[in-house]
């Protein structure tokens, strides 16, 4: 059975030094033929899409300020507009951005998406994610946000406050995909004899009305090729996989090994149930941060840990090895119940190009992944059924 394969894209790459490693090209990482270039890379691997990280805020190790360092990357290009670029200049590969549900309002990002869907022929995704940190919040100045609290006894405002930020993140995905639906696929008459471009009773207003949001529709933009364009999160508790289960086709989730993966896969189910998830599954992809070579993976990131001042962190598991010791890991932890991976390249453009270079032919000469594109639509290529309007039958 074909593995499913998705790299996750952030500046030079995961680790905060890669920037000052030999191959790096910090002085291209803003400008758009440095994400071209790293795109259609991951299209000549035949990958099943990209991610581009996104925030609104500059990145920091502090969890609720700015840390003051120079010897990191800060700043980044929007990145729905980075998917945007890329998508003239390939034709299979998906393109998810990622937004914040935080202060940006769904309206903004229904268009944006579904034109993204419309410009990439039917490639787009979205991850939606939380900002709740304080300084981000002054960018705005619409709301004051406690300091986040990820401690063992954490601060009940902070997790009244995350739990809001789940809350609103639900209706905001709510709003945009009702938004999607809000033009069913033949509202556009376009007849020039009749005077018609449109048929109005084929436009709907979605007049959704919730604690956060209050928004009547219908859209600006027609439906797009994939009617609903994929909708992936990132979740690591009980809180976001409810969120992933009742808002996201797609989880992305942090296991440490085959065991955790299984006990996550479970959890995601239980949350399903929880819910009351109708339809399709979630697929649940696993993520892990990679450093990869013939030899000497180990001996690459011990610099750029050396370079950084500490050890790498990270939230999810952080392989060093051969494209064949990777190959092996993922076909091993796929037996958990996981429906693909998403790879987060150590340093950019190496680990991304040992991917699509070395553990894709290591994992097709295992009958593990494909030798071409069968499928044009990303929502297609995962298995996922074109979703019909939810107003049509009202016409």
């Amino acid at each position: 059975m074909t593995l499913s394969l998705a790299v996750a894209l952030d500046g030079a790459g995961w680790h905060p030094a890669a920037w000052r490693s030999g191959s790096a090209r910090p002085g291209r990482l803003f400008t758009p033929g440095y994400w071209a270039e790293l795109v259609t890379e991951a299209e000549r691997g035949l990958l099943d899409f990209v991610t581009f990280e996104d925030a609104l805020g500059l990145q920091s190790t502090h969890l609720n300020e700015l840390d003051g360092r120079l010897d990191q990357v800060r700043g980044r290009l929007d990145a729905v507009l980075i998917a945007s670029a890329v998508a003239p200049l390939t034709s299979r590969i998906g393109l998810v951005p990622t937004t914040s549900t935080t202060h940006t309002e769904p309206f903004h990002v229904a268009i944006g998406i579904a034109s993204l869907d419309h410009i990439s022929r039917g490639r787009a995704g979205w991850r939606p994610r939380l900002s709740p940190r304080p300084d981000q919040a002054r960018h705005f100045g619409r709301r004051v946000l406690p300091p986040l609290d990820l401690s063992d006894d954490p601060d009940p405002a902070s997790t009244s406050s995350v739990a809001d930020l789940f809350g609103e993140a639900a209706d905001a995905v709510e709003v945009v995909r009702r938004l999607w639906d809000s033009w069913e696929d033949d509202a556009e008459i376009r007849d020039v004899a009749t005077g018609r471009f449109i048929d109005r009773e084929r436009l709907h207003y979605i007049d959704f009305r919730g604690e956060w949001f209050s928004v009547r529709g219908p859209s600006i933009t027609p439906r797009s090729p994939q009617g609903q364009p994929l909708v992936t999160s990132l979740a690591h508790d009980t809180l976001p996989y409810e969120f992933a289960a009742r808002s996201s086709d797609v989880v992305y989730v942090t296991p440490r090994d085959r065991a955790d993966a299984a006990a996550i896969v479970g959890r995601v189910r239980e949350a399903e149930a929880a819910v009351g998830r109708p339809g399709a599954p979630l697929k649940i992809f696993g993520d892990l941060v990679v450093f990869l070579d013939a030899d000497g993976a180990a001996g690459r990131k011990a610099r750029l840990d050396e370079l950084d001042g500490g050890e790498l962190v990270s939230d999810a598991h952080v392989f060093t090895g051969t494209p064949e010791g990777l190959a092996g890991l993922l076909l091993d932890w796929r037996e958990a119940g996981l429906d693909g991976f998403r790879l987060r390249p150590g340093e950019l453009p190496h680990d991304l190009t040992a991917i699509t270079r070395g553990l894709v032919p290591e994992l097709r000469a295992r009958n593990a992944f494909r030798a071409a594109y069968e499928t044009a639509d990303l929502r297609g290529r995962l298995g996922l059924p074109r979703p019909g309007s939810r107003y049509a039958k009202v016409s």
